[in-house]
């Protein structure tokens, strides 16, 4: 795969979020803990795929386990994850919108 300057992939891995990430991401800005929802705002649960390249990228973190639905991955936003939000210039002005 070539990188291209607007790439998020560099040959040491994913560099920043994709814009579905992004979304996902900045959800937790406002909530407690960080906590990043399991559904989008249709009531859509948040795709398997989305969350693992979040948590493999050190962007999101597991929390805790679910009881009721153990194979549904509850994670908050990391430190690293609220860094790259900080240098997406349109994240401060998109969190007030979810």
């Amino acid at each position: 795969m070539s990188n291209r300057d607007n790439s998020p992939v560099s040959s040491k891995g994913i560099d920043r979020p994709s814009p579905t990430q992004l979304k996902w991401l900045r959800r937790g800005l406002n909530e407690a803990g960080g906590k990043l929802p399991l559904f989008d705002e249709s009531g859509r649960q948040v795709p398997a795929a989305t969350v693992r390249v979040c948590v493999a990228a050190g962007w999101a973190e597991p929390w805790f386990s679910n009881p009721l639905k153990p194979e549904w991955l509850v994670c908050k936003l990391t430190e690293k994850g609220r860094e790259v939000l900080g240098r997406d210039n349109n994240s401060k002005n998109l969190v007030n919108h979810f």
